[in-house]
C-alpha cells in the first residue's frame, strides 16, 4: 500500500490490513515508526539475499542468477525504496555495505569473463537493479526464477541477435 501511495495513511493502513488503526499503533508509535520497520525489514531482505547468493565463493553464473531472483522476489515483497531512509545513518551505512558487496561480486563477474570488460565505469551496478526493478514491477506473472531468467539473459546477452 505505501509502495503505491507513499502517504497513506495509518488509518487506511490498518483498514487494508483488516485492524483497528489502533491496533497498528499499539505496535508502532508512529508513521515513521511504521516506515522505519518496513525499510529495516527490506534491508535485512536485501543482505539475506546478498548472503544467499554467496557472492563471493559461489561460482559467478550461479551466483548472479541466485541473487537477481532473490531481489526479484524481495521487490514484490517489499516494494519501497530505501532512499527515503538514507538520511538515517544506520540505514545508509548498512545499504552503501549492501551497494559494495554487489559492486565487488560484479568486478569479479568481469574478471572471470562472465561480464564484457571495457564498458564504462560503474555500468553493471547501474544497470542491474534497474532491469531487476522493472522486471520485478511488470513482469508479476513470472516466477522470480523465471525473471531471474530473463534478467540473466538480457544482461549477458543483451537484446541482439549476435
Amino acid at each position: 500500500m505505501l509502495a503505491a501511495d507513499p502517504g497513506a495513511s495509518i488509518a487506511s493502513i490498518a483498514a487494508e490490513a483488516g485492524v483497528d488503526r489502533r491496533t497498528v499503533y499499539r505496535r508502532f508509535d508512529s508513521r515513521e515508526a511504521l516506515l522505519a520497520a518496513i525499510y529495516e525489514a527490506r534491508l535485512t531482505a536485501i543482505e539475506d539475499a546478498i548472503e544467499d547468493a554467496r557472492l563471493r565463493e559461489a561460482p559467478v553464473a550461479v551466483a548472479l542468477h541466485r541473487y537477481v531472483e532473490n531481489v526479484i522476489a524481495l521487490n514484490r515483497t517489499w516494494p519501497v525504496d530505501l532512499a527515503d531512509m538514507l538520511a538515517d545513518d544506520s540505514v545508509r551505512v548498512r545499504r552503501d555495505a549492501a551497494v559494495r558487496e554487489v559492486d565487488a561480486f560484479l568486478a569479479r563477474a568481469t574478471d572471470e569473463g562472465l561480464l564484457r570488460a571495457g564498458l564504462p565505469e560503474g555500468w553493471a551496478s547501474a544497470l542491474l537493479p534497474q532491469v531487476v526493478h522493472l522486471i520485478s514491477r511488470q513482469q508479476p506473472e513470472l516466477s522470480p526464477g523465471q525473471a531471474a531468467d530473463v534478467v540473466v539473459d538480457t544482461l549477458l546477452h543483451g537484446l541482439g541477435t549476435r
